[in-house]
């Protein structure tokens, strides 16, 4: 796993894991917050196809208070989109009315701890074609994430007095 976080607010701007393979291989990078990298940015590969920038980008971008998802280029009014949770598959399921979008995605920090999805923590919001669905974090995390504040600052200041010790 590798996180990103801002320097001055300590925001968590981006966390992608890798794992390997039953063979020992590296696999992709899979992105769990933040923006994705544009496709063919730096490099020339096989993307001769490009997706059309009016389809649906969804990423994750979290506050300290909750988990935040924002989904680009959803035109339909408000009204029109469904939010909730499905208990059972343990995932928060948007839909619209019109039948033009619907996705299913869970949220993996609750799923490490094995917290359980309440409905009430649940809340969405429509602006400049965008939908921003916001889920209050549990004291737990918020607990857990103050934690490793402490850890960061600690390994940040021991590295500007120049100890560079592990702790």
């Amino acid at each position: 796993m590798a996180e990103e976080y801002d320097e001055k607010t300590s925001e968590l701007l981006v966390r992608k894991w890798r794992v390997k393979s039953a063979l020992g291989a590296l696999s992709q990078w899979q992105l769990e917050v933040g923006e994705p990298a544009l496709p063919g940015a730096g490099s020339l590969g096989p993307e001769l196809i490009k997706e059309s920038n009016a389809n649906p980008i969804f990423m994750r971008k979290d506050t300290k208070t909750s988990f935040q998802w924002r989904i680009r280029n959803l035109p339909y009014p408000k009204d029109v989109y469904s939010v909730g949770v499905a208990q059972k598959e343990r995932c928060i399921v948007v839909r619209t009315t019109n039948k033009k979008y619907y996705k299913k995605f869970s949220i993996p920090d609750l799923d490490r701890y094995q917290l359980p999805l309440d409905d009430s923590l649940l809340s969405f919001a429509h602006a400049n074609c965008t939908l921003i669905i916001s889920y209050q974090k549990p004291k737990e995390i918020m607990m857990a994430e103050s934690e490793l504040q402490k850890e960061l600052k600690k390994v940040k200041t021991a590295h500007s007095d120049g100890d560079c010790k592990t702790q």
